[in-house]
């Protein structure tokens, strides 16, 4: 049994998780040295302590007293790395990059899934793809029957849960026509510098590149749509899987001007889609409500309200609030346009 306290640091996922694969891929292009133990809450590693919120990946950290600490949540968890190991990072140093990627980070993690879940549990095909393979992620030995069983009892629960990241038969169409059209901006971004923020990976990235692991190449009709829009991206992910020979440069970053011209569409899309989600699910929040409704890319969008996402919304804000006033008036041009000027407001 792997444990915690050596010179790797440990963490528990699964292949289906796509914030498993953001970090494991971020790992290796950081070169830390790391162990992952395949698996799920359900049946965790014995002498390992359960973390507050069981969700995948779960890392173990060593403690100052010699104890273990299990910690969840990709993005604080990328910025713990970057502070506890030097050297390739994956936050540019430049404020206006900065809040740049920490928005995109957001809408890769917190939209970009409703994607994900929608095409994973949607679709009869989709859903009778993803059952077994989430058990065999997790018991490879079971026998065909019994594991069978389990899919039928998973796809089951998870199609009736589809309401809560929002995927309805309303809804269905404004979720996949954004997955469409930001495929085609990462086309573009990719085909300029590689990766989003330039010719260097980003904590961005890495987000984007974890949803699209199930999205581009495990969800069968995602997966078709992909291929069939872009091979350039579905080739992409094949090397962000390993970006650990990439030697990155501080002029690898766009400039902010760079920036600007750059990212446009993409912050449109945002602006579009992600934002008026957020500040929609915030209202409700904080209105006490168990559900909301909005409209969204001219059509209405209704689910049940998401505290964490309205704490996303929270951290935007806060960060920008904290910027220097010359980085806040690029970001303020930047966003011009875009649906996204409120954050720097």
């Amino acid at each position: 049994m792997v444990t915690a306290g050596n010179d790797r640091l440990v963490l528990m996922g699964a292949p289906g998780s796509p914030y498993t694969r953001k970090m494991v891929a971020l790992l290796r292009y950081r070169h830390i040295p790391y162990a992952v133990i395949w698996g799920g809450h359900q049946n965790p590693p014995p002498g390992l302590p359960q973390p507050k919120v069981k969700l995948l990946p779960t890392f173990y950290f060593p403690k100052s007293d010699g104890g273990v600490e299990a910690v969840v949540d990709s993005t604080p968890i990328t910025r713990r790395l970057e502070q506890d190991y030097s050297g390739r990072g994956v936050i540019p140093e430049n404020p206006v990059l900065a809040f740049l990627n920490e928005l995109i980070e957001d809408y890769a993690d917190e939209w970009l899934t409703k994607a994900m879940f929608h095409y994973r549990w949607y679709f009869e095909a989709d859903r009778d793809n993803a059952g077994p393979l989430l058990v065999y992620w997790s018991v490879p030995t079971l026998e065909a029957t019994d594991a069978q069983k389990m899919a039928d009892m998973f796809s089951k629960r998870q199609t009736e849960r589809l309401y809560v990241v929002g995927s309805n038969d309303v809804t269905a169409s404004t979720i996949e026509a954004s997955y469409l059209r930001f495929i085609d901006l990462l086309d573009a971004l990719i085909q300029h510098a590689g990766y989003v923020l330039g010719a260097r990976p980003s904590s961005a990235d890495f987000a984007i590149y974890g949803q699209l692991t199930q999205l581009a190449i495990i969800e069968p009709t995602s997966a078709t749509l992909t291929r069939a829009r872009s091979a350039r991206v579905r080739a992409w992910l094949d090397r962000m899987e390993d970006l650990s020979g990439v030697e990155p440069a501080e002029g690898d970053w766009f400039t902010p001007e760079q920036a600007a011209e750059r990212l446009k569409p993409l912050l449109s899309e945002i602006g579009r889609v992600y934002l008026p989600f957020l500040k929609a699910n915030a209202a409700a929040v904080a209105a006490g409500e168990s559900d909301f409704r909005t409209n969204i890319d001219g059509q209405i969008w209704q689910q049940p309200t998401f505290p964490y996402q309205a704490k996303c919304l929270q951290h935007l804000l806060q960060t920008a609030e904290a910027i220097p006033d010359s980085a806040k008036n690029d970001l303020k041009e930047i966003f011009s346009g875009t649906g996204c000027e409120e954050l720097v407001t």
